[in-house]
């Protein structure tokens, strides 16, 4: 189970109070940020931009792809621990908007962490220093450190200590 909190709306459905939960010059402001982040292939400013202007947490050397699109409305939930690669087009989610609900999470992303292309983050998951997340993967629950994870829905591939054995003998993994 995703770590989230619930907040109930009554009436129309919850993105159509959007305002009431978020100011609407903040969405303005984190959209520009993160439009000018996306196309930027400066590594070193979209860290700066994300920890200046969003207020995230963001570890050394880590590095966000082209495209890779955040959550607008509450970018300050999410953290990304050092040398990271988030890769190209991915999604990071820190809030969902349902008919009766809306709900927020934390998005934590440890250090040495591999995001494929493609990937989709929703609120409230972990995922643990090491652990490689293929492409096109929807992370809808948290990935245990060191693990190799992939697909919709996303399962365990391979555990850390299967990744281990695997490269034992690869000249760039293997002890």
């Amino acid at each position: 189970m995703r770590r989230t909190i619930r907040y109930p709306v009554k009436g129309a459905n919850s993105l159509r109070h959007v305002y009431k939960t978020v100011p609407f010059w903040k969405v303005v402001k984190n959209f520009i940020v993160i439009q000018i982040a996306r196309y930027t292939p400066f590594l070193g400013v979209k860290n700066w931009l994300y920890r200046t202007f969003l207020k995230m947490k963001v570890g050394e050397e880590t590095s966000f792809a082209l495209m890779v699109m955040l959550d607008v409305m509450f970018p300050e939930k999410i953290s990304v621990g050092r040398n990271t690669v988030i890769g190209y087009n991915t999604t990071i989610l820190a809030h969902e908007y349902l008919i009766k609900e809306y709900r927020l999470g934390n998005v934590h992303i440890g250090n040495e962490v591999m995001i494929g292309a493609n990937t989709t983050i929703l609120p409230g998951v972990t995922i643990g220093d090491g652990a490689i997340v293929s492409a096109g993967t929807l992370v809808h629950k948290d990935v245990p450190p060191g693990a190799f994870v992939g697909g919709n829905p996303m399962r365990v591939i391979y555990t850390k200590e299967e990744l281990e054995k695997r490269w034992a003998n690869d000249p760039i993994y293997g002890k």
